[in-house]
């Protein structure tokens, strides 16, 4: 069941007046992401505050939400001694269907949930509609042939939670961040048409022809939850059979969000195929004549009519499963919308927002799925993280910024950010407040030097070819048309000459143009005022008094850098050599081992998100992780290691200094995103325009990991249109007000000819002349349907799918068709572990399918 943006609050203020000493702490389990983070921050700032014991457990990937469900959430269920409870997961499980994968439903349950409440707040999508459409404990069946809509609880409609829910029973909640009322109404009815759709057996022996073949696939053994297993059920039986060889596992919940149809309910018995409750009765009947009744149709027909209207709800679904990932709105921002629900909005709780906001950019999530950030250079619509969608939001956190932090203003002086100078310290010993800054795109610009910030920029990697010996020439004219020496730009920046710093800003936008760089610094309007004061494009920045001053995106880099490198990088790869060396491991340990290390550098960034002394210690990592993105990404340029194979670019990471930090997905993410901005830049300089429908091509980085002979492959989208799917909805709700308007034109048009008609034909009574059919009528009523035809053409909705990343299906569909031992696991479905020896043959297959939309 889903939660509507409208409701936010009223889950979370049942749990405040519900809650007593002895009630079971709030169990939170978050990805191991900044977004996640920030927002497992702000829900602990609330429980903390109104006095709920909480539990947060870190989640590496599906092997791990599945072990949590067996030691943490099934205890909670009362079928099991515990008392219920709420679990809330961040990040985790909107992809997949999580009451098995939970442990909260499974075959022959009698009461499945027992209790227990599951929160899903996540960006990524699709959505696993059994989670959103079902989810909740059915009330008991008062007859044999109750439908599903009958046994719905109080308070749900369609799977949405109304005002009069009332929580207890347990169940699972999707926190709606709007696209669900607004974008899934098709899904819906077909998921519910499915649900109500009666069992078809053959044993009757009935010959049914070559329609029918999908009736096997339909059927499913009942179970205690409302959802069908997903397809990646079919693959368990072939890798029981590899069960010895770890790799070759195709984990159920994890490797697939697909899902055939809805599973029924139990304790419901088998629908008559007559029955007009079983989805047939909406089939065009004759009249009956005065004379006889027309005959009923035979159980043939009526297994025919069935099975083409089960295909037609699942292919909805099949489709919607299939047109790949994206990413909706962030989890902190989902978190802060609940916070200002009840008034509780602060300058904490906004800057933990924009840090979470910011590093789903840092890390290519955008509405086309994880892609490099392609810029459009059409100037009239907004482009990069997010589109318009993101445009809105980044908006609507300047404006809190500025309810929050009202500017200051001293002797009638201006503040030196409102002139385009880059804040580097606070404006007193108390300063905690946020600024709006015109932030460059550069890296860490106050703690690194000039040179080094520009030089590790992706921005600048990409445009001014940085890689390249000319690249770097060009990087040192840039400098000297704005009149920096080396010398001057190669000091930390903080103590460079203030006059430069005050003229940075202008001297960037100057000349950045002549360097494709248009983008470099925030533009100012004729007036010198950025847009009425709206300052689009401008970054966030937060002082810690004397102590220290960073910009969302430092904070986002420094929490990512912790996250995937951690603090002791250096000594705990020299220590995982030494035991390498003296042993080998199998890998099942080595991979357990290593989703704990992950765990214990979440409690780093954890820390270090609220403690600024934690964070400034993490700032050498950060450098340390982007020098390395920096120069692998221009040793695999330089030495031409990026393969164009037919569908996508593809290159390895398997020998350098650096290979060992690339064994973590995100961090291979970085990289991929580095060098596919770079790609598309060389594709547009050299045809003008971006391949793929101006989307770019695609990029497949794989990284080795020697100690578990292993690779890490990452699939990213060429990007190029991050905001298609925002503007697909736009156009979808234009022409549905175009046709809604159509369609009141079209009536009031056809009530008048009809009145026209009326008299002529009075008018003919009463000259006692024949009645004869106008053919000019005939003619109108030929033109309405033709028209109607064509309108219902141009109004059918854009494909949902374009542009999306669709590599984990692709993903999916090489696994089931050859031998390849691949471990599905992570969060991020364009995230996948090959065997070292399979490389290559999982690479060739997947060059055959579809990754882009």
């Amino acid at each position: 069941m889903y939660l509507p943006r409208s409701l936010i609050s009223k889950l979370y203020t049942h749990l405040q007046t519900s809650r007593h000493p002895l009630s079971p702490p709030v169990l939170i389990l978050v990805a191991l992401e900044p977004d996640a983070l920030c927002g497992c921050r702000i829900l602990t700032r609330l429980l903390k505050h109104d006095y709920i014991p909480h539990k947060i457990q870190p989640v590496a990937g599906y092997s791990d939400l599945e072990r949590a469900g067996k030691e943490l959430v099934m205890p909670m269920m009362e079928t099991q001694g515990g008392s219920g409870g709420v679990v809330v997961c961040l990040g985790v499980g909107a992809m997949v269907d999580l009451g098995p994968l939970l442990g909260l439903e499974k075959d022959g349950e009698e009461m499945p949930y027992s209790g227990v409440e599951v929160w899903v707040i996540d960006a990524h999508r699709p959505w696993n509609l059994g989670n959103v459409f079902g989810g909740f404990p059915l009330e008991s069946a008062l007859e044999p042939e109750s439908s599903y809509h009958s046994r719905t609880p109080l308070g749900i409609s369609g799977g949405q939670v109304g005002r009069a829910y009332k929580s207890g029973k347990g169940g699972i909640v999707v926190f709606d961040d709007g696209d669900i009322e607004e974008e899934l109404d098709k899904e819906r009815d077909a998921y519910l048409a499915l649900v109500d759709m009666p069992d078809i057996n053959d044993d009757d022996g009935e010959d049914v022809n070559s329609d029918d073949d999908d009736l096997g696939q339909a059927q499913a053994p009942s179970r205690a939850g409302l959802k069908r297993k997903s397809w990646s059920d079919e693959h368990d039986d072939e890798s029981s059979e590899d069960e010895d060889r770890p790799h070759q596992r195709r984990r159920s919940n994890s490797s697939s969000p697909i899902a055939d149809s809805p599973r029924r309910p139990t304790h419901r018995g088998l629908v008559s195929l007559r029955d007009p409750e079983a989805g047939l009765s909406s089939d065009p009947v004759e009249p009956p004549s005065a004379a006889q009744e027309p005959p009923a149709p035979s159980a043939r027909v009526l297994r025919r009519r069935l099975v083409r209207l089960r295909q037609e709800k699942e292919s909805v679904l099949h489709k919607y499963y299939r047109m790949g990932s994206s990413f909706a709105e962030p989890i902190s921002s989902m978190m802060y919308s609940l916070a200002s629900e009840l008034g509780r909005e602060d300058n904490d709780l906004l800057w933990l927002t924009i840090v979470g906001v910011t590093s789903m950019e840092l890390y290519g999530r955008s509405s086309a799925g994880v892609a490099a950030p392609i810029r459009a250079h059409d100037t009239s619509r907004p482009s990069g993280w997010m589109g318009v969608r993101g445009t809105r939001l980044r908006q609507l956190l300047r404006d809190e910024v500025r309810r929050l932090n009202p500017p200051e203003v001293t002797n009638g002086r201006v503040a030196p950010e409102s002139t385009g100078v880059i804040p580097t310290t606070a404006r007193n010993p108390e300063d905690t407040g946020i600024r709006l800054s015109p932030e460059p795109r550069f890296l860490l610009i106050r703690h690194w030097s000039l040179y080094d910030s520009m030089l590790h920029s992706p921005y600048l990697f990409s445009r001014l070819k940085t890689w390249s010996e000319t690249g770097i020439k060009r990087l040192h004219k840039l400098l000297a048309k704005m009149g920096v020496s080396l010398a001057q730009c190669k000091q930390s920046y903080t103590h460079m000459d203030m006059m430069l710093k005050r003229e940075l800003r202008a001297k960037l936008l100057k000349y950045g143009s002549l360097y494709n760089l248009d983008e470099m610094v925030p533009a100012v309007d004729t007036d010198g005022k950025d847009r009425a004061g709206a300052k689009d494009g401008w970054g966030f920045v937060r002082s810690w008094g004397w102590r220290a001053t960073l910009s969302a995106q430092d904070v986002g880099v420094v929490i990512g850098a912790l996250l995937e490198v951690g603090k002791h990088a250096q000594a705990a790869e020299a220590a995982t050599a030494a035991s390498q060396s003296a042993r080998e491991v199998e890998d099942e340990v080595e991979y357990t081992a290593q989703a704990e290390e992950w765990v214990g550098r979440f409690w780093e960034a954890y820390d270090a998100l609220e403690n600024i002394d934690s964070l400034k210690a993490g700032l050498p990592t950060a450098q340390f992780l982007h020098r390395a993105i920096y120069r692998t990404g221009t040793s695999l340029i330089n030495k031409k290691q990026i393969k164009h194979l037919r569908a996508f670019r593809m290159c390895v990471v398997k020998d350098g200094p650096d290979v060992a930090l690339f064994t973590h997905p995100a961090a291979l993410t970085k990289l991929s995103l580095w060098i596919g901005e770079a790609l598309a830049e060389q594709e547009r300089e050299a045809h003008g325009k971006l391949s793929h429908g101006g989307r770019g091509t695609p990029l497949v980085v794989a990284s080795l990991n020697e100690k578990r002979s292993v690779y890490v492959v990452v699939g990213t989208g060429g990007g190029g249109g991050p905001d298609t799917t925002f503007l697909n909805r736009e156009a979808a709700k234009r022409r549905r007000a175009e046709k809604e308007t159509k369609a009141k034109a079209k009536e009031a048009a056809r009530l008048a000819r009809d009145k026209i008609r009326a008299e002529k034909r009075a008018a003919k009574r009463a000259a006692g002349q024949d009645e004869e059919d106008d053919e000019l009528d005939t003619e109108s009523e030929a033109s309405d349907s033709e028209s109607d035809e064509e309108s219902e053409n141009e109004d059918a909705e854009p494909d949902k799918g374009y542009g999306l990343n669709k590599f984990g299906s692709a993903f999916q569909e090489v696994v089931s068709e050859t031998n390849a031992r691949v471990r599905i696991d992570s969060f991020e479905h364009c995230v996948v572990e090959v065997k070292k020896e399979d490389l290559g043959g999982f690479l060739e297959s997947l060059s055959m399918k579809a990754v882009v939309g």
